[in-house]
């Protein structure tokens, strides 16, 4: 198996697929977690001459798993919100994302996995694309009663491109774990997987082919006010952020990630770099990989932490 096989393996279906906005392109998957099972207190057929205050402690057991019961369906689920890859780039969509969000939903999160205009859509690229990344987190309000989504317990999580638009919401949305006094969901942690954190020294790389042009609409010089706008290394992160990288990533380099975890904890910002010895660029989302567990052990710490 390839490392990038998780681009054309078959995908685990949503329990939702839901509109966040009228373009093709604005929607989420949604899965959320199975409450866990609770076994109550059951009558032993065997013995049949119980005292009544047996037969009375019985009843409160099993009154009081059944409250258990009652009280675990309304635990509200913490929320990982996804943000594929593919260099903004309309050729990828959030299928090949559907893997990890399973896996982290099993684990016991509610995952929303967003699709978004990218370049080569009608309104894709800078700022649209990030409209559309804002827009989609906001949106998580509207449907946090129905799915008994946690509005405290937000984490964003992005891989590749991906990774940038987490850390750019990340500086965007600003403040601590919570929810803001309008109720919107405001992030308690932000985590990229392989991701393009420095737009300029994407650009002096020149990765993907000037993956970065296309998206920021010119170059540095071109377009110094989108680079501002977008770049988080040029922006301030108050949440907690944890970047993961493979030290072989041969499509974006761990120095980026590097160069981004030194600056800014040296600005005195929460963040952790867990570098990834013999991990290229997509062992990182495949579950079936060995590196899987320590990815899952972040994603999950940030996400059921205590606030």
């Amino acid at each position: 198996m390839s490392a990038d096989d998780i681009l054309s393996r078959a995908q685990p279906p949503a329990d939702a697929r839901i509109a966040y906005g009228s373009d093709a392109n604005q929607f989420g998957e949604l899965r959320l977690p199975v409450s866990g099972q609770h076994s109550g207190i059951s009558d032993n057929s065997q013995h049949s001459a119980i005292s009544n205050q047996e037969k009375q402690n019985q009843k409160q057991e099993r009154r009081k798993a059944q409250g258990q019961r009652q009280a675990q369906g309304q635990r509200l689920h913490p929320v990982v919100m996804n943000i594929h890859g593919g260099f903004w780039r309309a050729k990828y969509d959030l299928l090949h994302a559907s893997h990890l969000c399973a896996a982290l939903t099993r684990a016991g999160v509610a995952t929303w996995n967003l699709e978004y205009r990218r370049v080569g859509n009608p309104g894709g690229a800078w700022p649209g694309t990030f409209e559309d990344i804002t827009n989609g987190f906001r949106f998580l309000k509207q449907i946090a009663g129905k799915y008994r989504l946690d509005m405290t317990r937000v984490v964003v999580m992005g891989h590749s491109a991906g990774g940038h638009l987490a850390m750019a919401l990340a500086g965007h949305q600003g403040g601590h774990a919570g929810t803001r006094a309008n109720g919107e969901p405001k992030l308690r942690g932000a985590v990229s997987l392989a991701g393009v954190v420095d737009l300029q020294r994407a650009w002096e790389l020149h990765l993907s082919n000037d993956a970065v042009v296309e998206f920021l609409g010119g170059t540095p010089a071109q377009m110094p006010d989108h680079y501002r706008e977008a770049d988080p290394m040029r922006l301030t992160v108050k949440i907690e952020q944890h970047l993961i990288h493979g030290v072989d990533d041969d499509v974006v380099p761990i120095g980026i990630s590097r160069k981004y975890a030194e600056l800014k904890q040296h600005e005195g910002e929460k963040v952790q770099l867990t570098e990834l010895p013999k991990t290229g660029h997509f062992e990182v989302i495949d579950p079936e990989s060995g590196v899987w567990p320590v990815v899952e052990k972040a994603v999950m710490s940030m996400a059921k932490g205590s606030l």
